[in-house]
C-alpha cells in the first residue's frame, strides 16, 4: 500500500489516518493521557449459546425486546445484531466427522436425517474430540473498530471516540440520517424502526466510567467473553490458539484481532473454529472509508478539468 491509502512509512505517526494500524486511538481522537484501550475477546470454543450476555445486555441498556419468535431455521431467534440486539449469540449446527466417526443415523427415502435417531446414536467423544455433529456458538458484538466508518461518516458527531477507544452513539443526537448503516463493514449498526435514530454496543461506557466491567462480560459463566486491555487480551487469545492446536483444533484462528487488517484492528476480536464466513462473520472487511482521499483528489482532477474546459469553449466563443 502507498501513502495514498494511508498505509505509508509515516502511516503508525498520523493520528487522522483513515486506514493502517494506529497505536493510539484515543490519543488520536484528542485523549491525551487516556487510559489503555479496553475490548472483548470471545473464545467461541468455550461458548455454550447460553444467551446470558444478550440478556444482561438488554436489561442494563433497557433495550427493547424483540425477536422472540423462532426463525424455524434454528435455535438462535435473535437472527443478527441490529438496533434492538446489541450482543447476539449464533448457532451453527455442522455435521462431519471433525476427527471422530460418522454416526449412523436413519434416512427417508429423500434422503433426509431423522435428527432424533441421529442425535441417540452419537458416539461419545473420541480421544482426539471429535464427533458426528457438532455446534459453534458465539457471541458477536459491535467489533469497535480502530478506523470506525460509522464514525466519520457521521453528520452530526452522534457518533464518537471514548478515552477508552470504543465507539459510542449518543442518541441525543443523532438526527437518522443512516449514513452510518451502509458504512460498516460488518453491518452491526442499525436503525429502530420507530424512532428512526441507530443504535449499537457501547461497551457499556456507563460502566467503564466508573470501573466496572461490561454487563455481558460480568454475566458470561464460562468466560466465552473477556474484557480487559486490549494488549493483554491479544497475548491471551494468541496463547489460547496455540493451546487449541497443540490439543488437535487446528481450524483455531483469530478474527478482528490484528492491526493490519482492513480496520485497523477491532476492539472486539474473536477466536473462531472455521471460516468467518460459517459464523455469519466477513472473511476480509475493509473500513469503508478508506479510498475517500483518494476520491476527493479525484473528484478535484474532474472538477479541474471540467472549468478548463469550460473556460477555453467560452474564450473560443469570444475570438
Amino acid at each position: 500500500m502507498g501513502e495514498e491509502d494511508g498505509m505509508g512509512d509515516g502511516a503508525e505517526d498520523r493520528g487522522n489516518a483513515l486506514y493502517g494500524p494506529q497505536p493510539d486511538v484515543a490519543g488520536a481522537s484528542g485523549y491525551p493521557d487516556a487510559p489503555p484501550r479496553v475490548g472483548f475477546f470471545t473464545d467461541t470454543s468455550v461458548c455454550i449459546g447460553c444467551k446470558a450476555c444478550e440478556v444482561a445486555c438488554k436489561e442494563w441498556n433497557a433495550i427493547p425486546a424483540g425477536g422472540l419468535a423462532l426463525t424455524g431455521m434454528s435455535y438462535d431467534n435473535t437472527r443478527g445484531l441490529g438496533a434492538d440486539a446489541w450482543r447476539h449469540v449464533a448457532f451453527v449446527e455442522q455435521r462431519g466427522p471433525f476427527g471422530g466417526p460418522e454416526p449412523s443415523a436413519a434416512q427417508d427415502d429423500a434422503g433426509d436425517v431423522d435428527v432424533f435417531t441421529a442425535a441417540a446414536r452419537i458416539s461419545p467423544a473420541s480421544p482426539d474430540g471429535g464427533t458426528g455433529l457438532r455446534w459453534l456458538m458465539a457471541s458477536d458484538v459491535c467489533k469497535h473498530c480502530t478506523h470506525a466508518a460509522c464514525l466519520d461518516v457521521c453528520p452530526t458527531g452522534s457518533l464518537f471516540r471514548t478515552e477508552f477507544g470504543t465507539v459510542v452513539v449518543q442518541e441525543d443526537i443523532c438526527n437518522g440520517c443512516g449514513y452510518c448503516v451502509p458504512a460498516c463493514p460488518y453491518g452491526v449498526i442499525d436503525r429502530r424502526e420507530d424512532d428512526g435514530r441507530v443504535w449499537k454496543c457501547t461497551l457499556c461506557y456507563d460502566r467503564l466510567g466508573v470501573g466496572l466491567e461490561p454487563a455481558c462480560a460480568t454475566s458470561c459463566p464460562t468466560d466465552s467473553i473477556q474484557f480487559g486491555p486490549l494488549e493483554e487480551l491479544r497475548e491471551r487469545a494468541r496463547a489460547r490458539v496455540a493451546q487449541l492446536h497443540a490439543a488437535g483444533a487446528t481450524d483455531a484462528r483469530l478474527y478482528g484481532e490484528s492491526p493490519d487488517d482492513g480496520v485497523g484492528g477491532a476492539g472486539a476480536f474473536f477466536l473462531l473454529l472455521d471460516e468467518p464466513e460459517v459464523y455469519g462473520l466477513p472473511p476480509d472487511p475493509v473500513v469503508t472509508t478508506r479510498d475517500l482521499p483518494a476520491m476527493w483528489r479525484q473528484a478535484a482532477l474532474a472538477a479541474v478539468s471540467l472549468t478548463a474546459l469550460a473556460a477555453g469553449s467560452f474564450a473560443r466563443r469570444r475570438r
